[in-house]
């Protein structure tokens, strides 16, 4: 289990209050380093790459300003936000802290988890 960083992507709009985050290269049981973000209220996910059998991203978010345990976020429908395929979710909830972590997989499970929040 790693904690893999996050890096902050240039859209060109960053003038406009449109940030980019991406987690790249998180395998079974990987976390990606939360990201603290309160100010960005609307935010989309996505997961994307090598699911194998039974991959698993969730969405996990932390009110806490240095956090010790994390809470699964849902999508816009209130579902528990697990990307199971590459796909886009609006995330429900407003945390101060977000982060994805694989949590199930195979050997061959590799995915890059994109968050794009904006004001």
């Amino acid at each position: 289990m790693a904690e893999k960083p996050y890096a902050i992507l240039n859209t060109g709009r960053e003038f406009e209050g449109v940030g980019l985050i991406k987690w790249e290269g998180l395998a079974v049981n990987d976390t990606g380093a939360p990201f603290r973000f309160p100010r960005h209220t609307d935010r989309s996910v996505e997961a994307k790459g090598v699911f194998g059998v039974g991959g698993a991203c969730v969405i996990e978010g932390s009110l806490e300003v240095i956090p010790t345990s994390y809470a699964q976020l849902n999508d816009a429908d209130n579902n528990p936000l697990s990307l199971s395929v590459d796909k886009i979710e609006y995330v429900r909830e407003n945390a101060t802290n977000i982060r994805p972590r694989v949590s199930a997989g195979d050997g061959t499970t590799l995915l890059d988890v994109y968050l794009l929040m904006s004001k």
